[in-house]
């Protein structure tokens, strides 16, 4: 059943510096903007599995989280930027158009409006659509404490299922992409084309290097390493598919089974490189 609003505590900062004082305090307290997975586990009644200590600090009204910039060859994508901004960003669609096609498939037009890449992020869900794409832009996630900042390689920001490098006292204030050198893939399949879960997503870049993300065939999205150096040093797409295999560890769940995404992965990365030569 629904969880008792009353039995929540809210802190409504009104500047980052003002944020980071209260995460930096004694007592815990889970960072919200969108809500978009928040008030899903608050109606089911599983708020304990996001926030067990029910302590809250909304992020939304944060300015100094949003925005799109390049700075230095680099794109600069605020932790507060929705999905929306980032699908209409003339920048982003130049620099990272598989980020924009990841973002047309999250959820309809409400679910875009209040969504953020930020949160996507902080998430840690490795059925997040933005993900793969992340570890295959070779993305940097900027963490800000009261104290200092640090930037995180994306593809070591996770550590386990839904749990990453980032410490209670921290937020993730941006995510920073370096410039991208060669054709960029996505693909996402799910049961429907939009407002589906996916059942498995890869993204992809063919150039000097090689890079392939997959998300929802392992406890974290998967960089598969091994497979994309197969690739790039001239094997065929077969003896990659097999190294790939090396690389998943699918599940059955209540979406798919660990065979079906275990096959689709192996399609994925034949069109990939079908579609990119």
């Amino acid at each position: 059943m629904p969880a008792a609003v009353s039995t929540l505590s809210l802190e409504r900062p009104r500047s980052l510096k003002a944020a980071l004082a209260l995460l930096a305090g004694s007592e815990p307290l889970t960072p919200i903007a969108g809500c978009t997975d928040v008030y899903v586990a608050l109606h089911f009644g599983q708020l304990s599995q996001i926030a067990p200590q029910r302590r809250f600090i909304d992020l939304w009204e944060l300015k100094e989280l949003r925005g799109i910039t390049l700075e230095r060859d680099v794109l600069r994508i605020g932790a507060l930027t929705t999905y929306t901004e980032i699908i209409a960003s003339k920048i982003v669609q130049k620099r990272v158009p598989m980020l924009v096609a990841a973002s047309r498939e999250v959820g309809g037009a409400q679910i875009q409006n209040r969504g953020t890449l930020g949160g996507n992020v902080a998430n840690a869900s490795p059925a997040g659509d933005t993900l793969p794409v992340l570890a295959a832009a070779n993305a940097r996630i900027v963490l800000r404490s009261y104290a200092k900042t640090r930037t995180v390689p994306f593809e070591t920001f996770y550590t386990g299922y839904r749990t990453s490098v980032r410490r209670p006292d921290e937020l993730i204030t941006a995510i920073e992409i370096p410039r991208i050198d060669g054709e960029q893939w996505w693909r996402k399949v799910g049961t429907r084309r939009a407002q589906a879960i996916s059942k498995i997503m890869m993204a992809g870049v063919r150039g000097k290097d090689v890079r392939i993300g997959i998300g929802s065939v392992g406890p974290t999205v998967v960089l598969a390493k091994n497979a994309a150096a197969v690739l790039a040093s001239g094997g065929s797409v077969a003896a990659a598919q097999a190294a790939l295999m090396k690389e998943i560890t699918p599940i059955d769940d209540v979406r798919s089974t660990g065979e079906y995404r275990a096959r689709v992965s192996a399609n994925l990365l034949a069109q990939f490189w079908e579609d990119t030569k």
